[in-house]
């Protein structure tokens, strides 16, 4: 395999894309599946939702599949024209090389991506890690986004690192050891409060076995890198997120993003229930309505 393979193994890497068209086949979307060659290497992207609809572009959690959080968007296909990427450096069909979270590229990976599809400006949808990376845009290239939506987002403020440790690192280096299911559920309950879907518990057990994991969190998002970016912002956190906990990300959020229009505190982990998703995507599609004209 390459050198800059994220997979361990060849078994792994079709284990992680059978997956991947697994998921993409129950979402039963009509999309389509573009390959665009960027600075950074070949970059896969779904494309779907109506034609004439205004762009949003989705970017997907780390260390996961991109079907698997634009699962939880898909009631904004409705009305947009949906452009979901498998970022770079993460599982999926784009180029295996990872490349930095906390400098320009992210925002000139987006960027080029924006002009193969003729987009000078557009909505953005970032859960986790998806959100740094629009974070990252709005740092390097703030003129890019009409108004974004960070869901669950990293690049703002993190949790606690021993609480990280005892409810994720450890359960996963058991896991690691003894393949054992009940460590996968032990960490996917402490994500996700009890409501994870067994698909994404399954996807995340391979995860964990066969790719080498991202383990840089974006930059802590400085309020000087900001100064520039006037787009309408909402943050939706959970109170419950290991990762990314709203008390912390409530009071940095407020002081680090200029234009932050909508502020939402759920009583959920990292990873959304579907009762959860539900109250998300009407409250994203109420501040669409209002600030992506």
């Amino acid at each position: 395999m390459s050198n800059h393979t994220i997979y361990k193994n060849e078994k792994g890497k079709r284990t992680i894309l059978d997956y991947y068209e697994k998921y993409l086949a129950e979402l039963e979307l009509d999309l389509d599946r573009v390959f665009v060659e960027t600075s950074f290497g070949k970059t896969h992207v779904l494309v779907s939702g109506p034609k004439d609809g205004r762009p949003i572009f989705i970017f997907q959690g780390g260390n996961c599949i991109n079907p698997m959080t634009l699962s939880w968007f898909l009631p904004l296909l409705e009305n947009y024209r949906i452009y979901a990427p498998d970022t770079v450096g993460h599982p999926g069909f784009s180029e295996e090389a990872r490349i930095s979270a906390r400098d320009e590229s992210f925002a000139q990976w987006i960027s080029e991506l924006m002009a193969h599809f003729h987009i000078e400006r557009s909505a953005f949808v970032g859960p986790s890690y998806g959100a740094g990376i629009i974070l990252r845009l709005a740092a390097f290239m703030p003129e890019k986004i009409a108004c974004s939506v960070l869901v669950s987002p990293a690049g703002i403020q993190l949790g606690s690192k021993l609480e990280m440790i005892g409810k994720i690192l450890v359960p996963l280096m058991l896991f690691k050891i003894s393949g054992s299911g009940r460590q996968i559920n032990k960490i996917a309950n402490n994500m996700s409060g009890h409501s994870m879907k067994e698909i994404d518990k399954e996807v995340l057990g391979n995860i964990f076995q066969y790719v080498k994991l991202e383990q840089e969190m974006p930059k802590l998002t400085e309020k000087t890198e900001l100064v520039n970016y006037t787009a309408p912002t909402m943050v939706i956190a959970g109170q419950k997120d290991v990762f990314f906990p709203e008390k912390k990300i409530q009071k940095a959020a407020k002081e680090i993003i200029p234009n932050l229009t909508n502020y939402q505190s759920l009583d959920m982990g990292h990873f959304p229930s579907q009762k959860h998703l539900k109250e998300i995507n009407y409250k994203i599609k109420e501040f669409l309505h209002l600030h992506y004209k």
